[in-house]
């Protein structure tokens, strides 16, 4: 990783004004890219791939039972489109008002919104069917059609991880963050195979997805991001803006 300004050295209302970034930010997230797209299309056009990974659905589907039941169709909720839009704004909008932290609030945004969106361009791309709900032994939540690669839902949490991870980078709260994301993300990706509305390497993807995309948006950040943020109208009056406070 390189990077410009160490975080320290940053007040903490605008910690987010300078992202961790790879050497090299534009390769290796665009290999990735290139060979998760890849697998992708190999993996909705090779029927006896999700066959076999369709045992695993079954499985589970076989084995419901009451409490992760509940805990899966809660997530399922929670992290749907509406979710999201919701969980980022009111975050962004906590940011900005309580924290008075306009660059932190911003930089949140757009790097949970960058992750969580990548997954929706493969999703159109790759357009693999979803498990047939038809061939489960307990169908809880019926999901026909397309848009199974990558899981979208497991993106968000991702997604959602990252971005409330670099912003508690350099604090006391940088490995609870990073652990309480990876347990809600690992839950989510979970619950979606055990509703059985995606494969395995789904919600294996949506991991390659969002961090080969934040990757690239993090470097693009770094380079723009100051430009854009001192240009904004009346921003600094909601709290420190780098190069205008």
């Amino acid at each position: 990783m390189s990077g410009a300004a160490p975080v320290q050295a940053l007040p903490a209302q605008a910690r987010m004004a300078v992202l961790p970034q790879l050497r090299h930010w534009v390769l290796w997230p665009a290999l990735t890219a290139v060979l998760t797209l890849a697998a992708g299309l190999l993996l909705a056009h090779r029927r006896g791939l999700a066959t076999a990974e369709l045992g695993i659905d079954q499985a589970l589907s076989r084995g419901h039972s009451p409490v992760p039941t509940d805990l899966a169709l809660a997530a399922a909720a929670v992290f749907s489109p509406a979710g999201g839009v919701l969980m980022i704004a009111l975050l962004c909008l906590f940011l900005l008002v309580v924290r008075r932290s306009p660059v932190n609030a911003l930089a949140t945004g757009a790097v949970a919104s960058a992750g969580w969106l990548s997954a929706e361009v493969f999703k159109v791309l790759v357009d693999r069917h979803r498990p047939d709900a038809a061939l489960l032994a307990d169908p809880l939540l019926p999901e026909p059609g397309t848009g199974s690669f990558p899981s979208g839902h497991t993106a968000l949490a991702v997604s959602l991880a990252i971005a409330v991870f670099l912003l508690a980078r350099g604090t006391r709260w940088q490995w609870p963050a990073l652990a309480g994301g990876a347990l809600v993300a690992i839950g989510v990706a979970a619950s979606r195979i055990y509703l059985g509305v995606h494969y395995p390497t789904d919600v294996a993807a949506s991991f390659l997805v969002v961090g080969s995309s934040i990757a690239f948006f993090s470097g693009i950040w770094n380079r723009f991001g100051a430009a854009v943020l001192s240009r904004l109208p009346l921003l600094d009056r909601f709290g420190p803006v780098p190069g205008r406070c």
